[in-house]
């Protein structure tokens, strides 16, 4: 697309870069500069009026207008007048002039009048970063529907978003967007979208292109896949046929083996090398561990902080935490990050430099464990390949319910009982210190109730150096762990069976949900109980009653709204005008399909 240097300049004032993005820049009002014959109170009309008389008072005037095409008069008012302003009216001069009327008890007024000279047309009134005369100069000369069918844009949403702009009736009523302009509007809000993060995706040549057979790995393990496990792994097969450097996103949520898709893909790469970056040392142990039983005949080496220096060279799977990004990585055709959110982008970054010659880069991997909504995905997929994995090997059983002050006898009963079936209970509180502000308590303030009534008791938090020296000793011989949401990501402790979780009106949805992942990983009855001093929350009733990680998601979309893709500022808050996350799925589908993105 060539503008003009004119064009251009505009375009960058307007902060946008597309016709299809001028197009959505769609006036706030209009100016009906039409004569008609009848009045409509409230609304801006034009009247052909002479001047009959002028009266200046101390922060205002009044002029008296008589109307001809009404055959009546009305008053004029000018608040806080411009001195320029008293020139626009001579008694006994016949113009035409616009303004706001009002009708009260049968007298005609009209506020702020001005003057005009063009008539018999329908101008849009914009509110952006040009002036309005000079926004619908660019819009006459350079929007058209040609322009916009070159963009990709169907005919018919084009047509209706440019009756927008170029309109030739206006009603008094005509207040909201009718259905089908409103559909047009979602649609190419959405399809300008998905087609910027297109054109800013990025494709190089591939390290390693091969193709690939899984087969006679998972006939090799002791329990069975998924279909949606098959499916990612399947999708990242075809990935490694390509001459291209995949990106891929696997999302999982908790629980759904998410190991195992990693662990398929290092065995499909293979001989040749993968490596993997994990978040903590346990999450990365808990990895080399897997990988060391489903993964005999690949070589592989765990990095951490207190791993000793070897050659690198002389591994096919390099497993680590961020230390792996200080050490000197041989080539690999595979890189995976694992709860890739959890790292910044940087670190993602050298990682992906690290492990790169010249212009050929390895295929790149991230996993999550936070499931985002399905429409997210799909918009996403124009940027980065996704696969979603819905389901978990077994169905978990966890009871969840909302607690307050009142229902703690009950819940001591519950801990109690848990513990006598060896079972573990953690409690999540909201900060590690007392707070003025916060009517909860912390961790600091609550640990001597329960280390005085409990054995066993483990306390850890975010800033605790040891953090996960605690949570491995938990794992083997605590009774109850109190921490903050430190343990959101991460270690497995299959004897945890019971969550509560203070003050959790506090946290998003998708934090409650990864924190009640925690529980019931082995199959266990599990429970998580919502502590809050709020008589009522809609939110976290809905939660309860609410499983799926996906749901969540969507669910956490109608309470947040979904926050900036493009950009990566706006972690929540829609920045879409009309598009709605929460309900347009199949518009985003549409896109996706008309863009090509279809696996």
């Amino acid at each position: 697309m060539e503008l003009s240097k004119d064009v251009a300049t505009k375009f960058a004032k307007l902060g946008i870069s597309s016709y299809t993005q001028l197009a959505l820049t769609i006036p706030h009002s209009y100016e009906d500069l039409r004569l008609h014959n009848k009045l409509y109170p409230h609304t801006h009309q034009l009247i052909d009026a002479t001047v009959e008389s002028l009266y200046k008072g101390a922060n205002s005037i009044q002029i008296t207008f008589y109307a001809h095409n009404f055959g009546h008069h009305i008053t004029g008012v000018l608040f806080r007048p411009k001195p320029y302003m008293t020139h626009q009216f001579c008694v006994g001069r016949r113009e035409y002039y616009y303004g706001l009327v009002e009708c009260k008890q049968g007298q005609y007024s009209m506020s702020m009048p001005k003057k005009v000279t063009t008539i018999g047309v329908i101008t849009p009134k914009y509110k952006c970063g040009l002036k309005t005369d000079v926004m619908w100069r660019l819009v006459q000369k350079e929007l058209n529907l040609e322009k916009l069918l070159a963009e990709g844009i169907p005919k018919e949403m084009a047509q209706k978003v440019l009756k927008l702009h170029f309109v030739d009736t206006i009603t008094s009523e005509k207040k909201e967007l009718d259905t089908k302009t409103l559909a047009a509007l979602k649609y190419i809000e959405i399809y300008s979208y998905m087609k910027e993060l297109q054109r800013k995706r990025r494709y190089f040549q591939a390290l390693i292109s091969k193709k690939s057979e899984y087969q006679e790995w998972v006939e090799t393990l002791p329990f069975k896949l998924t279909p949606e496990q098959i499916n990612a792994i399947e999708d990242i097969q075809k990935d490694f046929a390509k001459n291209v450097a995949s990106k891929r996103m696997v999302v999982g949520d908790v629980g759904s083996g998410k190991t195992m898709v990693i662990l398929a893909s290092a065995f499909m790469i293979s001989p040749h090398r993968s490596i993997l970056m994990a978040p903590t040392t346990i999450l990365a142990n808990q990895l080399y561990e897997e990988a060391c039983k489903f993964l005999p005949n690949i070589k592989s080496v765990l990095i951490t902080n207190k791993s000793k220096k070897v050659n690198l060279k002389e591994y096919d799977f390099i497993i680590g935490t961020h230390a792996v990004l200080y050490r000197e990585l041989p080539e690999a055709a595979l890189v995976m990050v694992d709860e890739q959110h959890r790292f910044g982008t940087k670190q993602r970054n050298i990682l992906e430099k690290l492990t790169s010659e010249g212009k050929e880069k390895p295929h790149y991997l991230q996993f999550s464990a936070t499931p985002i909504p399905r429409t997210l995905a799909m918009i996403e997929s124009a940027n980065i390949d996704v696969s979603l994995i819905t389901s978990t090997p077994f169905t978990k059983d966890i009871d969840s319910q909302v607690i307050h002050k009142r229902d703690f006898p009950e819940l001591l009963t519950h801990i109690k009982s848990e513990i006598s079936m060896n079972n573990q209970v953690l409690i999540v509180y909201p900060l590690v210190e007392q707070s003025e502000v916060l009517e909860y308590q912390s961790i600091e303030e609550a640990r001597g109730y329960w280390e005085k009534n409990f054995k066993n008791v483990f306390v850890t938090h975010g800033k605790d150096k040891e953090k996960e020296q605690v949570l491995l000793e938990f794992r083997d011989k605590g009774n109850i762990l109190i921490s903050t949401t430190v343990v959101e990501v991460g270690i497995s402790l299959p004897r945890l069976t019971t969550v509560i979780i203070v003050g959790a009106e506090r946290l998003g949805l998708s934090t409650l949900h990864q924190l009640r992942g925690r529980v019931s990983r082995t199959g266990l009855k599990g429970y998580c109980y919502l502590y809050t001093n709020q008589e009522n929350s809609s939110r976290l009733e809905k939660f309860v009653h609410t499983k799926s990680g996906f749901d969540i998601a969507n669910l956490d979309l109608k309470f947040r709204k979904s926050g900036d893709l493009l950009k990566g500022l706006n972690q929540s808050g829609n920045q879409f005008r009309w598009f709605d996350f929460a309900e347009d799925a199949k518009i985003a589908q549409q896109i996706k399909s008309a863009l090509h993105l279809e696996k």
